[in-house]
């Protein structure tokens, strides 16, 4: 149920999107969403003589893959605000996330009173949509020394471009002259847990000793030295790295895996 807004005249006959026809929608982006749990999207439109607002709301399947879908569209050079988990405004635009949804709103013509009827709007509908308004609780291992802010990301598929890497939180570092990224895979089980490391390792020609942990460093075709290491249900990547920097990798390592 959209809110009403104040002067604008709200209109609702917008059919329902669900994964069968979300491409009528978005198109090519549409399979961005899909690979994030995309449940159904809906849509409404608030006018105001040539003022035109247009809200919509994606319901995805749980709260990460929520987060995951606004991450891959943020940036750290947007003006974010405080609106369910966290959202920004930008060249006319608004979007948060909150619980399983993600909210988009743009504004036409894109000017500084449209936008604030539109935040209006955001903040309204930020209180109306149930679920919570943190941020994914394994964004806090990361370790903050040094950490690039709003740089962090969840990757539901294909995580360093390897289709048997799934499922990462991913945040980037610049330290001094270097600049690279930590992932982090939080498993069902310790078996599992292995089982992916042992893959990634095997792709890179390396036979593994079957064990609860390890660490190793690794010559990836796509993405140059990687380290990795795994302990119980929980493993760690780092790409950017030389492989003289092990000292580096295993400081962020040693404290995510503690």
């Amino acid at each position: 149920m959209f809110p009403d807004l104040s002067g604008y005249k709200k209109n609702t006959d917008y059919q329902v999107f669900s994964p069968d026809n979300l491409r009528d929608f978005i198109d090519g982006a549409a399979e961005t969403y899909l690979a994030y749990g995309f449940v159904d999207l809906h849509v409404a439109e608030y006018k105001k003589g040539k003022n035109v607002i247009k809200i919509e709301i994606y319901r995805h399947s749980d709260h990460t893959l929520a987060f995951g879908i606004y991450s891959t569209e943020r940036s750290p050079s947007f003006n974010f605000l405080n609106l369910g988990s966290q959202g920004y405004s930008a060249e006319g635009a608004i979007n948060f996330f909150k619980g399983n949804f993600y909210i988009k709103i743009k504004t036409y013509p894109k000017n500084e009173k449209t936008l604030q009827s539109a935040e209006s709007l955001a903040h309204t509908v930020a209180g109306m949509l149930e679920g919570s308004t943190d941020m994914p609780s394994a964004l806090s291992i990361f370790p903050p020394d040094s950490i690039k802010k709003n740089e962090e990301m969840y990757i539901n598929e294909s995580v360093l471009g390897h289709k048997f890497l799934n499922r990462a939180f991913r945040a980037n570092y610049e330290s001094g002259p270097d600049i690279f990224s930590v992932f982090i895979f939080n498993c069902k089980s310790p078996e599992e847990a292995w089982e992916s490391a042992n893959t990634f390792l095997v792709s890179a020609g390396i036979d593994a000793l079957e064990s609860s942990s390890g660490k190793y460093v690794i010559a990836d075709g796509y993405n140059g030295t990687v380290f990795l290491a795994w302990k119980d249900n929980r493993i760690v990547a780092i790409s950017g790295l030389s492989k003289d920097q092990a000292d580096v990798a295993d400081q962020y390592t040693s404290e995510i895996l503690k």
